[in-house]
């Protein structure tokens, strides 16, 4: 399948065509979309109509293991019925739209904080895969930061800082800074995880920042200093010419790398309007190195 890839930002981002994912099985078109991710880090896809199965299974084909310890399941059971299936909308358990102090509604706000996803874990997030359902009538975007460049365009003397450093990662540290409350038991189930300050995209070898709003300190400095120095990071790496800004039509598959980038909801009015979007996400499991052959 011969596969066009078109530029929508000058750093990265770029949209793919033609192609429906549904029938992708074949290993080729799946290495081209592979190379695609390293050299871009987020894919747009137009008109894909997915049900909630073939976007598992197209996420499973392309990048293997599915994330199913999202954040929001230490709170409460999935309204979809499967853990690796991200419920990425305003709506709650009988499809209507959430009311304003509904406590789902008040964690998913910190999706409005940038932020990479499942890094409070280990293995983390690689892929995400977000696909939308429901798009309202007014502006409800998505905007991406590409973490590669943000690293790139560091001063020399930044750069050797970063080195080495390690962050702990938290998706209850995020949602604290906005003042969500955690039980002792929802606490416990979100302890987070330590990674890289950091990080070399293993096919691409390019080196990427990977700090976000979980980012909630690092390891072995004063926490003030720490959560300064990572704030002064992501907000070098939010500068306009490191970021996409992407207006969601129905049926857009978005696939984006976790390690190259972070990303934000933008607001809009969610207690009239419904959106609907589901994500997938992989787990960033290392490839089994290859086995020397001859004697």
């Amino acid at each position: 399948m011969a596969l066009t890839f078109r530029k929508l930002h000058p750093l990265f981002v770029a949209e793919v065509s033609p192609v429906d994912l549904r029938r992708v099985h074949d290993e080729e078109t799946l290495a081209r979309l592979r190379a695609g991710m390293d050299e871009f880090a987020v894919l747009v896809f137009r008109d894909q109509p997915f049900t909630d199965n073939e976007h598992l299974e197209f996420a499973q084909r392309l990048d293997g293991v599915l994330h199913t310890k999202l954040g929001i399941s230490a709170l409460q059971k999935n309204r979809l019925g499967n853990e690796a299936l991200g419920d990425i909308s305003n709506l709650d358990e009988s499809g209507e739209i959430m009311k304003s102090d509904n406590r789902r509604r008040m964690y998913s706000l910190g999706n409005r904080l940038w932020h990479t996803d499942a890094s409070f874990q280990d293995p983390a997030g690689r892929y995400s895969m977000l696909s939308a359902k429901v798009v309202p009538a007014v502006p409800a975007d998505t905007e991406y930061a590409d973490m590669r460049a943000a690293y790139d365009a560091l001063p020399a003397e930044m750069k050797a800082r970063c080195e080495g450093l390690r962050v702990h990662h938290s998706i209850a540290y995020s949602r604290q800074t906005l003042g969500f409350d955690f039980s002792e038991s929802e606490q416990d189930a979100l302890k987070g995880a330590i990674h890289p300050l950091i990080r070399t995209i293993p096919r691409s070898h390019r080196r990427s920042l990977y700090v976000a709003s979980h980012a909630s300190r690092i390891i072995d400095w004063p926490v003030p200093e720490g959560r300064l120095f990572l704030r002064d990071l992501i907000e070098h790496a939010t500068q306009r010419q490191f970021v996409y800004h992407h207006e969601w039509r129905v049926g857009d598959l978005v696939i984006w790398d976790n390690r190259a980038t972070m990303h934000r909801a933008m607001p809009f009015d969610d207690t009239r309007y419904k959106r609907e979007l589901r994500r997938v996400t992989t787990l960033d499991i290392p490839e089994p190195a290859a086995v020397p052959t001859g004697g």
